[in-house]
């Protein structure tokens, strides 16, 4: 019963407030909720308002590291801040399943690298657009286009060999140098032609890559250069070396009228991009991102058969079988099954390349939570590739594990050491697969490696994971 006072009138302006307030209330709270669908994923705060979780990656040692201790705390999907941006960690084959199709790759985790393989390289290139270039640049490393890249990994493996070979049985081999540097020079000639047979010239190339890529990894850690210190005039002046041989080596190219040998560089410029800025950007994606993580998985690969005997004769056995004392070509590759297994087990056991990244333009659910659209997404593909629940005894070095029946017996995403997602896996899979099996028939048919005793061989995860100081080996001919 209202008092006799209160008026039709006072009667409607009080309704008014209350359902004014009941939606005021309603909207609050359906912005609350939408506001908090990001902090209800689980995952870490971040520890500092302006570098977010930069200084936990430190601690950690690196951001696989970080991911690692990440995952084993919040579980398969856990989130973190990467400076003031939240970024969405996935580490399990069944949420890879769920995001394959995603193409779009997050510049904010990759940005560091730009100035070194500039703005316009395929690692930027998302949308339409950058289907389009991915789908023109994958024809360089079809199946018949790696097929001639074989004579360029013979020769410089036997060029390898032959260098063994001079050498007293038990001198010291600088494994790692040695794997990088072969890599180089045999991305260098199937990239960029003969161009780089000059030794003199790869020889600068090589220096200038490493005072650049230096300065990249200490941008990752945190250690970033200051006013005066000379770290980004050094990093400017060896960037663009690279950058004047490589647009040098295009308008040499495009004035051959009778090409002998087929190139990456043919296929590049075949592409139509816009303009040699462009050209020159892919070019040296290809070229940097070859030969570092080739060389690397070449280094492991040959460490772990130098730790493993049995492993390192039973392949021998298998290239003696398949090859006897011929040169490997592409058709039978595929008849090196043991090779396969050794390479996949390298690259899982070493954690060869520890992430990648995608997100989508649209809310994206995963399991019961809602990943913002435009967050970017991290592949935990090394947390994956090292989950005791898949891989029992992970650490392990054991090839067997990449046999036919293991390998029906698992998710088909638990193992995806190139990527996945999107068709964005790394083009160069086969490029790299056929350099492994190539360098590995000519060495191993030649020589027994063995590790110089007194080591402790340490990896270092950064975007391609690396022995922390040099491997030393010696080997004996056969």
């Amino acid at each position: 019963m209202l008092p006799s006072h209160f008026s039709v009138l006072n009667f409607g302006i009080f309704a008014c407030v209350v359902i004014f307030a009941l939606l005021l209330a309603l909207f609050f709270l359906v912005d609350f909720n939408a506001k908090t669908r990001s902090s209800n994923l689980p995952g870490i705060d971040a520890t500092d308002p302006d570098k977010g979780n930069f200084e936990d990656m430190q601690d950690a040692g690196s951001l696989h590291e970080f991911l690692v201790n990440l995952h084993d705390e919040y579980g398969p999907l856990a989130s973190f801040w990467w400076g003031t941006n939240l970024v969405v960690s996935l580490a399990s084959p069944e949420m890879f399943d769920e995001i394959k199709a995603l193409f779009d790759r997050p510049k904010l985790l990759f940005e560091a690298f730009s100035g070194l393989i500039g703005e316009k390289s395929i690692q930027y290139a998302n949308g339409a657009e950058g289907r389009k270039r991915r789908h023109l640049i994958d024809e360089g490393f079809s199946h018949k286009a790696v097929a001639y890249y074989y004579d360029h990994f013979v020769k410089v493996a036997n060029e390898l060999s032959d260098k063994w070979a001079s050498q007293p049985s038990e001198q010291h081999i600088a494994l790692s140098q040695h794997m990088v540097a072969l890599s180089m020079k045999a991305v260098a000639l199937s990239t960029l032609g003969n161009g780089m047979r000059d030794e003199k010239h790869l020889l600068e190339m090589s220096r200038a890559y490493h005072v650049c890529w230096q300065e990249e990894e200490n941008t990752l850690k945190g250690n970033l250069p200051e006013e005066g210190d000379g770290r980004m005039e050094r990093f400017n002046k060896n960037r663009d070396y690279m950058r004047d041989v490589v647009k040098d080596i295009i308008r040499k190219r495009r004035g051959q009228k009778n090409k002998e040998d087929h190139i990456l560089l043919d296929s590049l410029m075949d592409a139509d991009f816009v303009d040699d800025d462009e050209l020159v950007d892919q070019s040296l994606t290809f070229l940097i991102g070859g030969f570092h993580t080739t060389g690397n998985t070449l280094a492991w690969c040959l460490y772990f058969l130098a730790t493993h005997e049995e492993v390192q004769e039973k392949l021998y056995q298998e290239f003696v079988d398949v090859l006897g004392e011929e040169t490997i070509t592409a058709q039978v590759l595929t008849q090196l099954q043991y090779c396969k297994q050794v390479t996949d087990e390298t690259m899982r056991c070493s954690v060869a390349a520890p992430w990648a990244g995608r997100y989508a333009d649209h809310d994206l659910q995963i399991g019961e939570h809602i990943i913002p659209k435009n967050t970017p997404i991290i592949t935990a593909i090394g947390v994956v590739h090292k989950d005791e629940k898949i891989w029992p005894d992970p650490d392990k070095f054991d090839p067997e594990r990449f046999s036919d029946k293991e390998v029906k017996n698992r998710h088909p995403m638990a193992f995806q050491p190139f990527g996945f997602a999107g068709k964005r896996k790394c083009p160069g899979y086969r490029f790299s697969n056929a350099e492994i099996a190539v360098v590995l028939s000519v060495l191993l048919r030649r020589f027994k490696i063995h590790l110089v005793d007194g080591q402790v061989v340490e990896p270092e995860y950064t975007l391609v994971t690396q022995p922390k100081e040099e491997i030393w080996i010696t080997v004996t001919k056969r």
